[in-house]
């Protein structure tokens, strides 16, 4: 509100009084007047606007202590914020010592709404008194501004690296020093001590004058050792508080030389071949020992050419892209001889001169390699082959199993119960070939599994490094980057190194080849980490190539399966990656890749568990003849036969053809033993130790499995997660019933 001018005081001269009136209006400063009482006697409208949330509470008669409560208590004042009344009495006391001692008076008031006012109070001759508050926001702004850009400069300065020394024209005498000139120079009191000739001083402060600057101004110095340093300045002249000052930014070169040096050093030891030489002439500007090893001592690139023709493609590639890499043609070494290498090389400008500098690699050894590789890679072929050999006669042996088991067994049993000469000459021979048909089937078998693996601790990163290298000097031009990016301080793994590495450079090729037959992708990465638990390695290798379809991903480890056309491939790689990946505890697994590729992941443990199980004690007669064993075979003859073996030493044996059957048995009766085939129509092994698990926990360490059917992707994988003793049919009356008794024996001993 605007509080007009009192008649009543302005009676000699209404007219003087409306124009000073008028004037204290037109003030940017609030102006307010006070009686002896603390009453407001009148105040121009911008006083009233400055105080906003008392505004409507200024009005004449209003007393100053009133005003000052009511714009602490509504938050008016930033220092009232949480301490109103002492506030208040701090005014207060303000006011009451004003009034004793009617002398002018001062103070900054902070608002809420971030203006700043600077507030005059003056006595007047009647006992009151006037206030004049000016706005002073924008300064106390401009002021904090300029001391944070003071203290960010500061922060700098003392932050920074760089020298920087200030020191006044006149004398030297320095004004300020940034750490980095202390560290250089230590605490010198005046620039002349840093230099080594004071005429060198004469001479940069010369320069300063005559330019106003300098600028990479290089001279000697002297450290705060003593010693002498090569430095570059870069130098100013300012004006502060009156007078002249040098403000230098120093960088000591001392490093750079050493760096410069140390180059030319590693350069000189650098055991590849690299040059440089005038573009357009060929002259030689600079030779490593290793390029003089090579070449020999010569004038000109241009001798290094069995072809002379060969150097202008070679320039004419350089000038048009201004590198090259792997420039391939033949050269002359120093004997004269011609051999295949490879330059790489970049174009610069130097002395205002083209200039190349070229690094040359002799491939001589690569092409030794490449050549020992493809014949690798034939004999990685014929392992394929042999592989899928195996696989079929695991396929046969599987189906000869069942019916070889019964003649096997019930040939040994005749052996035991005959007692005719002849009869057991012929019982004999019926024996012994189907004996040796038993070791036919378990040859199968070991040849489809492979060798044994030679378990040794090996480094998982030396391995994959040796598969990349291998698959990189085969790759003839495919244009196919290959990344080994291997963790360091991995643990070492017990593992086949030769098995795991045919695993590494199969996974490789197999991308390879992907990517150049659909001409999708550029690169393979093999990466190595421990895992998080610490258990183990996992190994990723990824490409960016055409990757494999959804729908087709659940069976690329399956044996024979391809997505390669006819005659392109067998279908036993990835099987035999993932059988040999299983043969050491571990996982391999196939997901897309962060492109359109794809990722295979290989988990590897930190140790495979080898520690010979203890030999158990054969069961005595009268133990045996208290257990009651519960034999599950879809195939009647194999149930019967393994019935009758264990019958005969002394068990009480059930036999079933049916799950449902063998379940309702077992609850009927205390079963000592459960012996179950895998592959069995409607409930198979899997599902029959389910119901163990959950309808009869305390058989699960009783439970055996015999079957034919080890070498099945689903049958691995189900015995490695029941972790229950398995026997191979078929299976002669000894090995069952020393299946049988470990079994038993094993369950006796554990607790209950």
């Amino acid at each position: 509100m605007t509080i007009g001018t009192d008649a009543k005081s302005f009676t000699r001269n209404p007219a003087a009084a409306d124009l000073v009136w008028d004037a204290i209006e037109a003030l940017s400063e609030g102006i307010a007047v006070y009686d002896a009482d603390h009453r407001l006697v009148t105040c121009n409208q911008r006083y009233v606007d400055m105080f906003p949330l008392v505004a409507d509470l200024i009005d004449r008669g209003a007393v100053w202590e009133d005003l000052v409560r009511a714009g602490a208590e509504r938050g008016q004042y930033t220092d009232a914020l949480g301490r109103v009344e002492e506030y208040i009495d701090e005014r207060l006391a303000t006011g009451r010592v004003f009034k004793d001692t009617h002398a002018t008076q001062k103070r900054v008031v902070e608002l809420t709404d971030g203006s700043v006012y600077e507030t005059q109070f003056s006595p007047t001759k009647q006992g009151g008194f006037v206030v004049a508050n000016i706005d002073i926001t924008e300064r106390r702004q401009a002021e904090a501004i300029a001391r944070e850009q003071e203290r960010i400069l500061r922060t700098v300065l003392d932050t920074s690296p760089m020298v920087v020394v200030m020191a006044r024209l006149e004398d030297g005498r320095i004004l300020y020093r940034s750490p980095g000139a202390v560290a250089l120079f230590g605490q010198t009191a005046n620039a002349l001590a840093h230099y080594v000739n004071p005429q060198d001083r004469d001479n940069y402060i010369a320069e300063l004058k005559k330019h106003g600057r300098v600028d990479d101004y290089h001279i000697t110095l002297r450290n705060a050792e003593g010693k002498h340093c090569a430095t570059t300045s870069w130098g100013r002249l300012v004006e502060f508080e009156g007078e002249t000052y040098v403000v230098t930014a120093i960088m000591d070169l001392t490093d750079q030389q050493e760096r410069e040096a140390l180059i030319r050093q590693v350069l000189e030891a650098c055991p590849a071949p690299i040059q440089m030489t005038k573009a357009e002439t060929g002259e030689v500007l600079f030779s490593s020992p290793e390029t003089i090893s090579l070449f020999g001592r010569v004038d000109t690139s241009k001798q290094f050419y069995a072809d002379p023709d060969t150097r202008a493609g070679y320039l004419k590639q350089l000038r048009r892209d201004g590198s090259v890499t792997e420039f391939k043609a033949q050269y002359l070494n120093a004997a004269g001889e011609r051999f295949w290498g490879a330059v790489s090389a970049r174009l610069i400008q130097y002395d205002g001169e083209e200039v190349i500098v070229s690094h040359t690699r002799d491939l001589t050894d690569q092409l030794r390699i490449e050549e020992e590789l493809a014949q690798q890679q034939d004999q990685l072929y014929q392992n394929e082959k042999m592989s899928a050999m195996g696989e079929l006669l695991a396929g046969v042996a599987h189906e000869l199993n069942n019916p070889l088991s019964v003649v096997v067994g019930h040939s040994l049993m005749l052996r035991e119960d005959c007692k005719d000469a002849e009869t057991l000459r012929q019982v004999d021979k019926i024996s012994d070939a189907a004996e040796r048909c038993a070791k036919i089937v378990k040859t199968f078998l070991t040849m489809a599994r492979q060798q044994p693996a030679r378990m040794q601790r090996v480094d998982i990163n030396e391995i994959i490094q040796t598969a990349v290298d291998v698959a990189r000097y085969g790759d003839k031009g495919a244009g196919v980057e290959m990344e080994a990016r291997l963790a360091a301080g991995l643990p070492k793994i017990c593992a086949d190194p030769d098995q795991i590495t045919q695993v590494f450079i199969n996974l490789i090729l197999n991308a390879e080849q992907a990517m150049r037959d659909s001409a999708t992708g550029s690169g393979i990465t093999v990466s190595t980490k421990a895992t998080k638990d610490g258990q183990g390695i996992e190994i990723t290798v990824e490409d960016d190539g055409p990757g494999i379809p959804e729908n087709l991903r659940s069976r690329v480890f399956e044996p024979f399966f391809t997505t390669k056309d006819v005659g392109e491939g067998t279908g036993i790689g990835l099987a035999l990656c993932h059988r040999i990946v299983q043969s050491h505890n571990g996982r391999i697994t196939l997901s897309s890749g962060s492109g359109e590729g794809s990722r295979f992941r290989i988990f590897l443990p930190l140790e495979i568990e080898t520690s010979p199980q203890p030999e158990t004690a054969r069961m005595s007669d009268a133990a045996t003849s208290r257990i009651r064993i519960l034999i599950l075979d879809d195939e009647d003859d194999v149930a019967e036969l393994n019935a009758e073996i264990l019958t005969r030493s002394g068990y009480e044996v059930d036999v079933f053809n049916n799950a449902t059957l063998a379940v309702a048995s077992m609850k009927k009766h205390d079963y000592g033993l459960v012996l179950s085939d895998l592959n069995m129509p409607e409930t198979d092994g899997r599902g029959f130790f389910d119901v163990i698990k959950r309808e009869f926990p305390q058989l699960i360490n009783k439970t055996g499995f015999v079957t034919g059917d080890t070498m099945g992707r689903a049958s691995q994988t189900f015995l490695a997660e029941a972790k229950r003793p398995c026997v191979e049919k078929p299976v002669s009356p000894k090995e069952l019933r020393a299946f049988v008794s470990d079994i038993i024996t094993k369950a006796e001993q554990e607790p209950e």
